[in-house]
């Protein structure tokens, strides 16, 4: 069982960065497979990017991939999404997500994962 925790989030203005850091808890990090999503208010949970365990195989969505990236330190059980160029519309909770894997990425649904942390929060100000 992996136990995920996100850090990072809080309150930026428009055109500002955040990195944002998931940590796992098991001693099997690197067998997973891991992903970020978001939920924005009265939205669904969205797809924002994926990680191979080894950190050499990604995958963005397509209205993500020019301002986010997303890599993981399996030495220090943490992934992160480093996101740049903010906007309004980026405010939401975004989560961590992990699935047992040993190639490539998961998929972009939230049923392709098994463990979920809590969500951090990031607000964007205009």
């Amino acid at each position: 069982q992996e136990h995920l925790v996100e850090s990072g989030g809080g309150l930026v203005q428009a055109g500002g960065s955040l990195r944002l850091s998931c940590v796992g808890s098991g001693r099997t990090f690197d067998s997973y497979a891991m992903a970020w999503f978001r939920q924005a208010p009265g939205k669904e949970r969205e797809f924002v990017a994926a990680v191979s365990w080894s950190g050499a195989v990604t995958h963005y969505a397509d209205s993500m991939k020019r301002r986010v990236t997303i890599f993981r330190d399996n030495a220090k059980n943490t992934m992160y999404l480093q996101m740049n160029s903010l906007n309004f519309e980026d405010t939401a909770v975004y989560y961590c997500a992990a699935v047992i894997r040993s190639q490539g990425v998961a998929g972009p649904q939230i049923s392709d994962y098994d463990y979920w942390g809590q969500g951090t929060q990031v607000t964007v100000s205009s």
